[in-house]
């Protein structure tokens, strides 16, 4: 007489476990992937924002950090590629075809 209470308590357990699944880790790993897609496009003149809140343009790309030249002095900061929140605008290098 018990055994299809336990069942149904089980089933439960593992229809929550996998609604919990679907509603934390599926979204989390698409986001994930969009954000390395993102970093993995970074190129010269790409206009980007910080996790910290500064702005500022890129003048170089290097494997896991980048370098951003930000303000009117035009102060150059080495950042961390992880520490890039967006991407504000892409630039295109356009190239004149005559």
């Amino acid at each position: 007489m018990n055994m299809p209470q336990n069942a149904s308590g089980i089933l439960t357990i593992i229809l929550m476990l996998g609604l919990f699944y679907a509603i934390v880790f599926i979204p989390e790993r698409k986001r994930r992937k969009k954000y390395s897609a993102m970093l993995e496009a970074l190129k010269l003149n790409d206009e980007i924002l910080t996790r910290g809140g500064i702005m500022g343009k890129i003048v170089n790309v290097k494997d896991d950090y980048i370098i951003l030249e930000s303000g009117p002095d035009r102060a150059r900061l080495k950042i961390s590629k992880q520490g890039i929140a967006s991407v504000l605008t892409e630039h295109e290098d356009v190239v004149a075809e005559e």
